[in-house]
């Protein structure tokens, strides 16, 4: 079942960016996230390889990503910025997950936003989200650098 999608009426909201990459489909695959406060700040950007994958994959693991440090960085407000279709639908119930290992993913991102007071997810053009893109297609690219952790590239998560 889909989460209904809520909204933060007069709430601080941070702004989650994400994206997938797969060199390949599957292949080498990154993800990257950038979360921003509500003056436009950033309070981390994280860049993550995460082995073969599909690019649907890695868009639904840079999601899960994101969701999870916002969460850790005390965020209750989020509105989600993606430029997967699919995902998107997917996450607002208009398309049904057919593959098992999506299914699996939603599931968890359903889960994570439940943890929040209020959250929406909006599909945007590809070049209003470079910033994720650019970190997520680096972080595929870089298979012998990133194999076990993540790239947290000058911002640190707000304590």
């Amino acid at each position: 079942m889909s989460p209904r999608e809520r909204t933060a009426a007069g709430n601080r909201l941070f702004h989650l960016y994400v994206d997938g990459a797969a060199k390949g489909n599957p292949g080498e695959a990154g993800i990257g996230a950038v979360l921003l406060d509500e003056e436009g700040k950033a309070v981390f950007r994280m860049s993550r390889y995460i082995g073969r994958a599909t690019n649907n994959q890695a868009e639904y693991r840079g999601l899960i990503l994101g969701l999870e440090q916002t969460l850790a960085a005390g965020g209750k407000d989020v509105v989600v910025f993606t430029d997967s279709e699919l995902m998107e639908r997917q996450i607002r119930g208009e398309y049904r997950v057919r593959d098992e290992t999506l299914r699996r993913y939603h599931r968890r991102v359903c889960e994570l936003l439940k943890s929040f007071r209020s959250y929406r997810i909006e599909r945007i053009p590809r070049a209003k989200n470079a910033e994720a893109d650019r970190l997520a297609s680096r972080a595929a690219g870089k298979k012998e650098e990133s194999g076990t952790g993540s790239r947290n590239h000058g911002v640190s998560p707000r304590r």
